[in-house]
């Protein structure tokens, strides 16, 4: 497997930012996910190669960081925070919505869906809390979580933002989100305009609405920060 041209190209320009080529591990791994779906064995010989780090260095960060994948997630990873704040305001009952939704067990995931369960995500305020490829919706009820599955399933989304989540299935928030976000997630993976897993998010969508397939990830200019 070799990565298309413009992906070498992307991945060139973000070690260059790094005094060491080796920093840039991190954020190559997010690209090499991005590739794939997930994780492989000779993705993450292609980081070693481009960071000058061995496959076993590379290997070693990818293991120890849970955002790393190497088991396919589906295009939608559904992440249920289970922390002490969640756990006391009903994590348990949006967890066996979101399993009962998706037909799936935490843990395990098909074509399009997979579950897990998520240690604290930083939004106590807004618990119970969940991400959908690591974008935010905050003050979730188990009868929203199962409209947002179906919602995934049905409207197939290519880009998911956190405000757009926030607005059709989320509650309490832990404060009020300042800015509008218009970058999304396109996969199982954190949305970083620099690495090529952002995009623009796709026109507003209702439940149960077809997304259109016109997005494409944002491609910044070489150099730029």
């Amino acid at each position: 497997m070799s990565w298309p041209a413009e992906t070498i190209a992307r991945a060139n320009d973000i070690i260059a930012r790094y005094p060491e080529r080796r920093s840039a591990v991190m954020p190559l791994l997010y690209m090499a996910m991005r590739e794939e779906g997930r994780l492989t064995d000779e993705g993450m010989r292609l980081v070693a190669g481009l960071t000058g780090l061995t496959p076993a260095q590379v290997q070693s960060v990818a293991s120890f960081y849970v955002m790393y994948k190497t088991e396919s997630q589906g295009k939608y990873l559904v992440s249920v925070c289970s922390s002490i704040s969640c756990f006391l305001l009903g994590a348990d009952e949006v967890l066996h919505a979101v399993e009962e939704a998706a037909g799936l067990p935490a843990g395990e995931a098909d074509d399009e869906i997979g579950i897990e369960h998520a240690e604290c995500i930083g939004a106590c305020g807004g618990a119970p809390a969940c991400l959908v490829n690591y974008e935010l919706v905050e003050g979730v009820t188990a009868a929203k979580a199962k409209e947002m599955i179906e919602w995934l399933r049905n409207a197939k989304p290519e880009v998911i933002n956190a405000d757009e989540l926030q607005t059709l299935f989320g509650g309490r928030r832990s404060f009020d989100w300042a800015i509008k976000e218009d970058n999304g997630a396109i996969g199982p993976y954190p949305a970083f305009p620099p690495f090529g897993t952002a995009a623009h998010n796709t026109p507003a969508l209702e439940p149960g609405r077809l997304a259109t397939r016109n997005s494409r990830p944002a491609t910044p200019e070489v150099g730029a920060s």
